[in-house]
């Protein structure tokens, strides 16, 4: 492949906030390469194939666990996958004691998604391989924003020059963060909205605009990303009921064609259908989800190809 000559400049991909434009260009360009291999009818290539990968997923996850494995399989990679739940983890063995042990099975890379902010980065200093970060708590889930770079790229030829409003749960959200510096790399505008409670403070000091008036954002935007709330992040309320949440900040048909212009939607993942987006919407023309879905894999091979090419 010709990108191999161009190379990451981080070893390892813990967040957005260390790659810079030139690094976020080189992975969407080399998707570009995987998203034609995982469209073939024999949709391997032998690119990985001395190398083995452990997924260690400290919490739950099915797209972005699936989307990995599949990424490393179409690479002719080894697999190894560590649930949490039903390891030593749960009789008290600590995260350094987990990773090298299965390191000591000789592991050249490691995707793990923690409850944590930072895990990644405190692993990264204290082993060897090449860390993915899988998502670390509320704080970072680069891969998803990757990708849905990538998918807003595919949709509307660039980036650069377009509005992206983030609806939703900003303030639990580790894809929102992630999606804000991406984006503003690339050269998208960004504003966050959604009810004051569930806007983190500091989110002006991202240089993003705040909106909490759901239609006034929609008019203003090209694509429209709806976050789900996230309850299992929450130790006190945000907000009276999830029906009132979804009157307030639910996109729903009847705005969306009420609206000056026609607008791309987007959505991470899971979705709670009939809260933040409804079936209608989430199942329309305008809305790109599966595509994500989708890209998801051919970002995840660029990322894992990339990194690997490094120790080559």
């Amino acid at each position: 492949m010709s990108e191999t000559a161009q190379k990451l400049s981080s070893k390892h991909l813990l967040g957005i906030k260390d790659l810079n434009k030139k690094d976020i260009e080189l992975i969407l360009e080399t998707a570009n390469t995987f998203k034609d291999v995982i469209n073939r009818p024999i949709k391997k290539v032998p690119s990985l194939r001395d190398i083995t990968i452990a997924n260690i997923f400290f919490e739950n996850s099915t797209r972005t666990k699936l989307s990995f494995e599949l990424a490393q399989k179409r690479l002719s990679a080894d697999v190894v996958n560590f649930a949490a739940s039903s390891s030593s983890v749960s009789k008290g063995e600590t995260l350094i004691d987990t990773v090298n042990n299965i390191l000591s099975m000789k592991v050249d890379m490691v995707v793990m998604r923690h409850p944590y902010p930072g895990a990644g980065v405190f692993l990264s200093k204290h082993i060897n391989a090449q860390i993915v970060n899988a998502g670390d708590g509320a704080h970072e889930h680069p891969t998803q924003a990757l990708l849905d770079a990538y998918s807003i790229k595919e949709k509307l030829g660039e980036v650069a020059g377009k509005k992206v409003v983030i609806v939703g749960d900003v303030l639990h959200s580790r894809v929102a963060l992630s999606n804000i510096l991406c984006l503003q790399k690339l050269g998208a505008e960004v504003m966050v909205c959604g009810p004051t409670t569930l806007i983190p403070k500091y989110i002006g000091t991202l240089g993003v605009k705040v909106e909490h008036n759901l239609i006034k954002a929609l008019n203003w935007c090209d694509v429209a990303n709806m976050l789900r709330i996230q309850l299992e992040r929450q130790d006190i309320k945000y907000f009276p009921s999830l029906r009132e949440y979804s009157m307030m900040y639910g996109l729903n048909k009847k705005i969306l064609n009420s609206l000056d212009k026609e607008i791309v939607v987007m959505h991470p993942g899971p979705i709670n259908r009939g809260v933040e987006i409804t079936s209608d919407v989430a199942d329309s023309k305008q809305s790109i989800i599966l595509n994500q879905v989708e890209n998801g894999v051919a970002v995840r091979m660029a990322v894992l190809y990339l990194l690997a090419s490094q120790k080559a």
